[in-house]
């Protein structure tokens, strides 16, 4: 007779011997604690290596290259191997894996080159890293939760605790660090292989499985209502990804710049965990597209203020603005997509849209790495930006709405057999 280890669960988190049950979700955020941990331990560890504190335009002409590399796993790799992923039994499981094991190997090297250039493209395989489990995440989530009201607080919870962990791990982070960069690091390489462990608990899911995206699919996916709140998605990452390498950059040449950048940083973050906290109650007050129209007029209003005022605190409350936009555009963009596109595959269509947002980040970076604007011209940047998004939404208004604006609970659509 075939026996049953009562310490492992099936994958709905049943376990037997009446042990009570661990959902799938709750699996997936242990491990997003974890790597979130190791982001914050290795950004305390890097804040005061050579990466940070070598010439601007000897760290200007790296960055720029490595972000151009970036790229290809997201424009090349993505599209040919993202598909086959998602159709193979655990695939954005191993996946996930796979990056955590990566991450950590990453840091192990990062210890022996804390004081060398051989950092920058350690760093930028980090980064790579980073966005790749971004996707995967992505693509899993959806999978792992019943209906469009729980993948919505699935996500914001993901968001939360992406923000408290950051700011519980940076203490132990900078304590470790003060005492020793290597240490350090090797402190953060063993949390990403506690992560690359923790990745075993969950469950097999299938993306796809090995199902092509059908006619009625594709359609929803380019309605006009859902490709305008990508665009404006886009323009939202993009905007976060202009003011990170903004600030610094900028902020190199001003008195106490590392200081400086750690607070924007960190404020930046405490946004976002505000952000995702309040972002539900935000949709269950006002339509998804009221948020989105929001965030782009807050990125206007807060943008030209800052560029006004050109100073550095103003630049640190116009990227907790930024960062917190994003966070709401986010969720907003979710529950368009969930109540347009009740027909389309979930885990397929964010995978696809969180690469697409990455690419957006990527390049917006590249600007002020090329360009290097002053403080003014970079903050006047992301109010046109939101002068932009704030176009797409009039512009790209749809003539004939498949549902209402405001934000009834979409799981009534579909109960209802889709129409073909």
């Amino acid at each position: 007779m075939n026996t049953v280890d009562p310490s492992i669960p099936d994958r709905l988190g049943r376990r037997p011997g009446g042990l009570p049950p661990v959902a799938p979700l709750v699996r997936l955020k242990r491990v997003h604690a974890l790597m979130a941990s190791g982001e914050t331990i290795m950004a305390v560890a890097l804040a005061d290596s050579l990466f940070l504190s070598i010439s601007p335009d000897a760290a200007r002409t790296k960055v720029i290259l490595f972000l151009a590399i970036s790229m290809a796993p997201f424009a090349v790799v993505a599209p040919l191997v993202g598909p086959a992923i998602d159709r193979m039994p655990g695939g954005q499981r191993l996946v996930i894996f796979l990056v955590a094991t990566l991450r950590a190997v990453v840091m192990v090297a990062m210890m022996f080159n804390v004081d060398s250039l051989g950092l920058f493209p350690l760093a930028f395989a980090a980064l790579v890293l980073s966005k790749t489990y971004s996707i995967a995440k992505s693509a899993l989530v959806p999978s792992l939760v019943v209906g469009d009201e729980g993948l919505v607080e699935a996500n914001s919870k993901l968001g939360q605790i992406s923000g408290i962990v950051g700011f519980i791990v940076v203490f132990p982070a900078g304590i470790v660090n003060f005492l020793s960069t290597p240490a350090a690091l090797c402190f953060g390489a063993a949390v990403f292989m506690a992560a690359a462990i923790f990745t075993f608990q969950l469950p097999k899911d299938v993306v796809t499985a090995g199902v092509k995206a059908e006619r009625l699919e594709v359609q929803e996916l380019h309605s006009q209502q859902i490709v305008r709140a990508a665009n404006m998605m886009r323009i939202l990452r993009g905007s976060t990804g202009f003011m990170f390498f903004h600030l610094a950059f900028w902020l190199r040449g001003e008195t106490a710049g590392t200081a400086w950048f750690g607070i924007a940083v960190g404020f930046g973050a405490l946004c976002t965990l505000g952000a995702n906290t309040f972002a539900p109650v935000l949709r269950s007050k006002m339509s998804v597209e009221k948020m989105l129209l929001a965030t782009m007029i807050a990125l206007v209003l807060v943008g030209f203020l800052a560029g006004f005022s050109g100073r550095i605190v103003a630049g640190i409350f116009l990227t907790g603005i930024v960062n917190g936009a994003a966070a709401i555009g986010r969720l907003a963009f979710e529950s368009i997509v969930q109540r347009d596109a009740p027909d389309a595959n979930r885990g397929r269509a964010f995978a696809q849209f969180e690469t697409q947002n990455q690419l957006a980040w990527v390049l917006a970076g590249l600007l002020p790495v090329i360009f290097s604007p002053s403080g003014k011209v970079g903050f006047f940047t992301i109010a046109l930006s939101g002068v932009a998004g704030c176009f797409f939404f009039i512009k790209q208004k749809p003539r004939a709405r498949r549902g209402p604006t405001a934000t009834p609970d979409a799981r009534s659509r579909d109960l209802e057999p889709p129409t073909h």
